[in-house]
């Protein structure tokens, strides 16, 4: 036990060497709550054509089926917020894009994680996850006290805002673990909520993804993208950070230093014509570490002259 605190010492601070802004930790167990939560989203149909938000039910739910015996789950928060801005006559797209993948990235230094950690602390097991496995990381967030759930869905970190990747480590040793975020500092402000221009932001802090733009505009394969949503992407061409600018804790948010998150130039400057003009091959040289890529170019060219039409 006389380990717990040196092995928790040593975690934190592995993830402000590595570039992490955050790192919380929290007992792995059945989120059971959260478990009921989802499974009314699910049967209400919010996550809209994201049929893969159905599969591994009890993987996202308990840690323990993702990792044998796991003990702890292990919280990162890496800042994104740019210190750049688009100009005003390009096609918006959501900032977590505008550098490199950050899956690949963040993946790389989780790798780098594992491996420091195990060197130091002795062999256990384990694995790290980003935004691409079944793993609820805002409800870990939550009980890691690195913030709290905004009506929009998001965590919100009181000190620096929303704008934050989430990466999480599950591992079956035991650390010393932090308490959960316990208040709610949204309060009555509903700006979120007014600003959304398709309503997908509900009450409860239930975000319904099959009215959400970044689901239109990222998660959607369909060819074309639905009448009903004309004249409601406010020029979103990837993704939409509407519900996060106008945010009041985004006011503490602070530039990033990650050099893999500078932005690529052509998301910046490229106007409406630059991108009408651009072909397959174009896309796929500048675009070839983006997370624009996962909408492919054909995806790129619907979302462009759907806000063209109905701007």
């Amino acid at each position: 036990m006389l380990l717990i605190p040196k092995h928790t010492r040593y975690i934190k601070q592995l993830a402000r060497q590595l570039g992490f802004d955050y790192c919380g930790i929290a007992k792995a167990e059945r989120l059971d709550e959260d478990a009921e939560r989802l499974e009314s989203w699910l049967a209400n149909g919010m996550h809209g054509k994201m049929q893969y938000m159905e599969n591994h039910f009890e993987l996202r739910v308990d840690p323990q089926k993702l990792v044998p015996g796991a003990r702890s789950v292990v919280t990162l928060l890496k800042n994104y917020f740019p210190s750049e801005q688009q100009q005003s006559h390009t096609p918006h797209i959501a900032k977590y894009a505008w550098g490199k993948d950050y899956h690949e990235l963040i993946r790389g230094q989780l790798r780098q994680f594992m491996h420091d950690a195990q060197t130091e602390i002795g062999q256990f097991n384990g694995r790290g996850f980003v935004d691409s496995a079944p793993v609820l990381e805002r409800s870990w967030a939550l009980r890691s006290g690195l913030g709290w759930i905004g009506k929009n869905g998001n965590l919100i970190n009181k000190h620096q805002g929303s704008f934050f990747f989430i990466a999480t480590l599950i591992i079956d040793i035991e650390l010393a673990y932090d308490d959960p975020f316990a208040k709610d500092y949204c309060g009555s402000c509903t700006k979120c909520i007014n600003s959304c221009p398709t309503e997908a932001i509900g009450p409860n802090k239930v975000v319904n993804g099959s009215k959400c733009i970044s689901y239109f505009t990222i998660e959607l394969k369909d060819a074309l993208i639905p009448e009903a949503m004309k004249d409601r992407f406010s020029n979103w061409m990837f993704g939409c950070d509407i519900c996060q600018d106008v945010c009041p804790w985004n006011r503490f948010s602070k530039p990033h230093y990650e050099p893999g998150f500078t932005p690529i130039p052509a998301i910046l400057n490229m106007s409406h014509s630059d991108w009408e003009e651009m072909t397959e091959v174009q896309f796929n040289a500048i675009f070839k570490e983006s997370p624009l890529k996962r909408s492919k170019y054909a995806g790129m060219r619907r979302n462009l002259h759907f806000i063209e039409t109905t701007a």
